[in-house]
Order: structure tokens, then C-alpha cells, then sequence
């Protein structure tokens, strides 16, 4: 199990210790800890959020999944952003689930991705759904995005990523093209809620 809040490991262990089928073989705060205890304990079933210090849930995915193939990791978390959802599925998770979900369905999930089947919660399938069709960001179009979102203006963005202002401003074009909005904020806001960049 891995999760940053001692609170919600707190719960998940306790719900996990009321299995008959289950056992808690160990829990990290941090996604390098998740890497470690995973090389060490090789559970059946990882939980594991995204939103982690030290290195984030995503990158500790791919790392165990780089080193483990086989690996069955459940992603449990807050973020519901459909590139969230792809990133996660396209990283090897078996499954994606959200924070608000009951102790049964957390239990069902770990459950079916033991099995070796896939399981992904309603809201993050139909996040997955939005994105069909949609043109995914180019890698500097996403540094561009994550740039804007810090408040920085065409001439430092420039400056930051080692282009010109004009490549910036193409950029900028592309961005709200792909993502259908009409301004620097509203490209923002989307990319935020789908998760296509993070401020933490």
C-alpha cells in the first residue's frame, strides 16, 4: 500500500486486516519507499496513489513495472483528469480507482486485479471516454501549458524552454486548438481538471 496520508493508510490496513483472503505485507509514504518495499516483499496486489513525494505514484509505476512486468498495481486516488486515467492504464496499472469509493468496492478491485483482471471505476472510464478524439499535447506544448499555469508570460517561457517568443506563440495556438478554449485561462482550467499538468 502506498499512500503519503498516514490517515488513509490507517483505514485501508484496517479494512484489509478484516479478510479472511488478505494480508497487508507492507506500506510506503513515497513512491522511491514503493520501489524498495516492492523489490523486497513482491506483492500480489500493489495500492498505489499518484499524488506521492519524493517520486511521484506515476514514476514509481513505471519503475516497478520496468523491473516487474507482471506487476498487479491498482491505482487509488484523488486525481480523476482523463490523461490521469490514460497515463496510468498506458503505465501498466491494472486498475483505477478514486478515493471516494467504498470499502467494498476497494476490496472487489484488489480482488479482480488478483485475478488478472482489469478494473476501472465508472467516473475514471467515462473520463477515458472525453478523450477519444481529442489531439494529445506534444511534450513542449505540455511544458508550454505548465508555464502558462505558473503565470509566465510568452518572453519568459521563451527564456525557460530555450525557444523563441514566436515557437511560444505557435505553441500557444496549438494549445487552445487541442484543448477547444479561447484563452490562456480557460486552457488552464482544462488542463488542470483533465490532468494534463499538475501544480503539486
Amino acid at each position: 500500500m502506498v499512500d503519503d496520508h498516514p490517515l488513509i493508510r490507517d483505514g485501508l490496513s484496517a479494512l484489509i486486516r478484516q479478510c479472511e483472503d488478505m494480508r497487508l505485507v507492507a506500506e510506503a509514504a513515497d513512491g522511491k519507499r514503493a520501489v524498495e518495499l516492492f523489490r523486497e516483499h513482491r506483492p500480489d496486489v500493489t495500492l498505489m496513489d499518484l499524488g506521492l513525494p519524493v517520486m511521484d505514484g506515476m514514476s514509481a509505476l513505471r519503475a516497478i513495472r520496468r523491473e516487474f512486468p507482471d506487476a498487479r498495481i491498482l491505482v487509488l486516488t484523488l486525481r480523476q483528469g482523463d490523461e490521469d486515467v490514460h497515463q496510468a492504464i498506458q503505465a501498466g496499472a491494472r486498475g483505477y480507482l478514486l478515493k471516494g469509493a467504498t470499502g467494498p468496492e476497494i476490496l472487489d478491485a484488489i480482488r479482480a486485479v488478483h485475478r488478472g483482471l482489469r478494473h476501472v471505476a465508472p467516473e475514471a472510464a467515462a473520463m477515458l471516454v472525453e478523450r477519444v478524439g481529442d489531439s494529445p499535447l506534444t511534450e513542449r506544448e505540455r511544458q508550454t501549458l505548465e508555464a502558462m499555469a505558473r503565470g509566465r508570460s510568452n518572453k519568459q517561457i521563451a527564456q525557460e524552454l530555450s525557444i523563441t517568443e514566436a515557437t511560444v506563440k505557435a505553441h500557444v495556438t496549438q494549445i487552445l486548438s487541442k484543448l477547444g478554449v479561447d484563452d490562456r485561462t480557460q486552457a488552464v482550467t482544462r488542463a488542470l481538471r483533465r490532468g494534463l499538468i499538475h501544480l503539486d
